[in-house]
């Protein structure tokens, strides 16, 4: 079997990392570079910046950080936040980072995607795929921190994302993210069903059953972790911790 991923998903503002709730309001969690020194003792497989502000605030990403957090880190790294431009792309693999995560350029600049991965491959490109239910309660794919309803399904998106030279998909549950009830693994297993592309679940996971349930219901090749990793427990304090992989493996099939 291979090895099922575990990827600490960070959220950058500004200079600092926070958590949301549904993308929506957030709470200051810390430093970024103090938290990278923690994660490098745990051994955690890759870890994921996202400034979700970005695009909306139109802030370009703040490159002397990721270097600095590049310097920190042991793991591979991937980055996302309003990287508009193949300028940008080529500075942030300079810097260290493996991966850019693309959300709102695949709206807006498809041509970017399909730049990017025939330079750097497609194994550098990560597709952010963030879906939330609408007022009618069908499930649509969004941009702009969750703000901009893009009249797609998911599975509609996915499939011109292939074309785009995606190597990955980054699947989030608006809905779910923050709020510790457990990922959207119905979500995820209809991806799964329709892809070949790895898909990373994302939005909700509370504790190592939610884990164990993307990858062996939902088929997921990787869990991206939030909440879990940077709080003690539900409405409880900071504490960046990783949760054992012996624990979860007791629970994969």
């Amino acid at each position: 079997m291979l090895q099922k991923r575990i990827i600490p998903t960070l959220l950058l503002k500004d200079e600092s990392l926070v958590k949301t709730i549904k993308y929506n309001k957030y709470q200051y969690i810390g430093d970024p570079c103090n938290t990278c020194r923690i994660f490098n003792e745990l051994e955690v497989d890759e870890l994921c910046f996202l400034d979700i502000f970005a695009s909306i605030e139109g802030r370009k990403p703040n490159f002397k950080k990721l270097k600095d957090i590049a310097d920190e880190c042991f793991m591979p790294l991937s980055y996302g936040g309003n990287v508009s431009n193949i300028q940008d792309a080529e500075q942030i693999y300079k810097t260290g980072f493996e991966k850019i995560v693309f959300n709102t350029a695949t709206f807006t600049n498809q041509a970017l995607i399909q730049e990017v991965s025939r330079i750097f491959g497609s194994q550098a490109v990560v597709i952010a795929v963030d879906v939330k239910k609408n007022f009618w309660g069908k499930t649509q794919v969004c941009c702009l921190h969750g703000t901009k309803d893009m009249g797609k399904s998911p599975h509609e998106w996915v499939k011109i994302v292939e074309d785009l030279g995606a190597g990955e998909i980054l699947l989030t549950s608006i809905d779910r993210e923050g709020t510790w009830e457990g990922l959207d693994v119905d979500l995820v297993r209809s991806i799964t069903d329709i892809t070949n592309l790895p898909v990373i679940a994302h939005g909700g996971a509370g504790n190592i059953v939610d884990i164990a349930d993307a990858f062996n219901q939902g088929h997921a090749s990787a869990v991206a972790l939030g909440s879990m990793v940077v709080f003690q427990k539900k409405e409880m304090g900071v504490l960046v911790n990783m949760p054992e992989r012996k624990e979860i493996d007791k629970f994969l099939i």
